[in-house]
């Protein structure tokens, strides 16, 4: 018998997650039936998702959250043992599948890092690459400002955006991201948007306004950045960071209508 050890969601959430909203457990698992095969998790996902999407999770229920997962038992011959997967199985060390769970096999990354699955080849990855090309169409020269720039997908897009041959504005607050997105990945124009003189500096670095802005946080940076979005500009809407943790919802008030706003 194998024992998986999983989180549960024991508490709602009330402000900043604590500890103690989630409590360690384990659960004994049945044997292997024909078609069935077992995965163990290398690596769990913590996203930003999961914070927003945690109202609609049943107390008692196994955390959500994707893994990337080993098969180290089977009974199904298209999952051989040593298989890698990406699955939407929560926060758990060990899952019992089938050919119907929601999953998918990593392909061979060679040399590249399992982890990565979960970063720039995985959802991350695909929601900077698509969000910010379909829905911003950057052209070469225009100026895009990017929120969140330090995290996993507002890190992508800058990234993204500078092969574009697009100046690049990337707004983050923490010292280390700061210091990260300037002296690693080496972005001119790096901004911290808990400086009293934000505005200001946004407006000094988009003299000639803002074309596209992917937002990842909303709140009161993104209506100083729509103050300087441009007639025909393209936003995507893919993340409000800034209030998850809030009972109550933010209205931003803006008056870039002729704006195109994408949500996704």
């Amino acid at each position: 018998m194998v024992k998986a050890r999983k989180y549960i969601y024991h508490s709602h959430f009330d402000g900043l997650p604590k500890e103690t909203d989630l409590k360690l457990v384990e659960e004994e698992l049945p044997p292997l039936q024909d078609g069935e095969f077992l995965t163990e998790a290398v690596f769990l996902s913590v996203d930003p998702y999961m914070r927003s999407r945690a109202s609609g999770v049943d107390l008692g229920s196994t955390y959500i959250g994707s893994q990337v997962a080993k098969v180290i038992e089977s009974r199904n011959p298209k999952h051989p043992k040593g298989e890698h997967l990406v699955g939407r199985f929560g926060w758990r060390s060990h899952t019992i599948c089938d050919s119907k769970s929601d999953f998918w096999v990593v392909p061979d990354l060679e040399d590249l890092p399992l982890s990565y699955s979960l970063g720039v080849l995985g959802m991350p990855g695909n929601t900077a690459y698509f969000g910010f090309l379909e829905i911003c169409q950057p052209k070469p020269g225009q100026t895009v400002v990017v929120t969140g720039a330090g995290g996993a997908v507002g890190s992508i897009v800058c990234q993204i955006a500078r092969i574009k041959g697009c100046t690049v504005i990337a707004i983050a607050g923490s010292e280390e991201k700061i210091k990260w997105l300037s002296n690693d990945l080496k972005f001119e124009h790096v901004l911290s948007y808990k400086d009293d003189d934000f505005g200001a500096k946004l407006e000094q670095v988009t003299p000639e306004g803002v074309d596209c802005y992917f937002d990842n946080v909303g709140g009161e940076v993104t209506s100083v950045v729509l103050t300087r979005m441009n007639e025909f500009g393209r936003i995507a809407v893919c993340g409000a960071v800034s209030g998850y943790n809030n009972d109550f919802s933010v209205k931003v008030p803006h008056d870039s209508e002729t704006a195109e706003n994408g949500g996704f």
